[in-house]
């Protein structure tokens, strides 16, 4: 019988989500996305969870989108179709009516930091890494959501660095930007993620949630409409570029672009 790849668990006062991939570094299916926001409905039909954590087993919380899913994409609109796909299930972990924590141990890459980003608090260890390095691998890019999380966490000039450029954020460095909310030793995490929440269920209820949606609200307001950047999507994905990037990747090998 397969492992589940997601696993869900309610422990006192919070509600658990392990990505359970551990083999593919938890590269995320499309079950895996559906998992997340199925399990967010889970989240927000229990009155007893004042708070929703999101981990992974294995060493790395999730080393992006499982690429080999790309394979099977055909024309632009694919490519667009999966953005929307992506950004609807990050609307969904924002939309959650509790406070929302990434627990993150290794690498968060390309939809598993836009996870992480999605989350209102990241506690990580100091080997944790962020990054979207699709520039040097892939060839696509992201959705204006996706962007606009990043830039309302460490700012326009920071972003541009770290998606033009590919690189991974340390730690140590994120949390200097604002991305990361605490940082914890490998095996004190797991404690320092339970006197979160333990701190968080004795807060007021109604102010917590009040403060969130004021917030998403305001994050909102200052996102343009999703269909403002379909072109640039349909750009990358329906390039000979990104048909090399996953080849490349799935190869192995670094990718041949030609801007083309």
């Amino acid at each position: 019988m397969p492992t589940p790849e997601v696993l869900f668990e309610v422990a006192g006062p919070a509600a658990y989500l392990t990505f359970n991939r551990p083999q593919a570094r938890n590269a995320l299916t499309w079950a895996m996305y559906d998992g997340l926001a199925n399990a967010c409905d889970r989240v927000d039909a229990d009155p007893g969870v004042c708070a929703f954590v999101l981990r992974a087993a294995g060493g790395a919380f999730a080393a992006g989108t499982d690429i080999g899913q790309f394979t099977a994409f055909q024309t632009a609109a694919d490519g667009v179709a999966y953005e929307r796909r992506l950004d609807a299930v990050l609307d969904r972990l924002e939309a959650v009516q509790v406070p929302t924590i990434a627990q993150v141990e290794g690498v968060a890459a390309g939809g598993g930091c836009a996870i992480a980003l999605a989350c209102d608090l990241r506690v990580c260890t100091d080997g944790a890494t962020f990054g979207v390095p699709i520039a040097r691998t892939l060839g696509n890019c992201l959705s204006p959501d996706t962007c606009a999380r990043l830039v309302d966490l460490i700012g326009l000039a920071r972003t541009r660095d770290l998606l033009i450029t590919g690189r991974f954020l340390a730690a140590a460095e994120a949390q200097s930007l604002g991305l990361v909310t605490r940082l914890a030793a490998p095996d004190e995490i797991e404690a320092a993620v339970r006197e979160l929440v333990e701190t968080l269920a004795t807060h007021a209820p109604l102010t917590i949630r009040a403060t969130r949606q004021t917030l998403r609200r305001i994050a909102a307001h200052r996102r343009p409409d999703r269909s403002a950047a379909d072109d640039l999507i349909a750009l990358c994905y329906g390039s000979a570029d990104f048909r090399e990037g996953v080849a490349a990747f799935l190869a192995r090998r670094r990718p041949r672009f030609t801007g083309r």
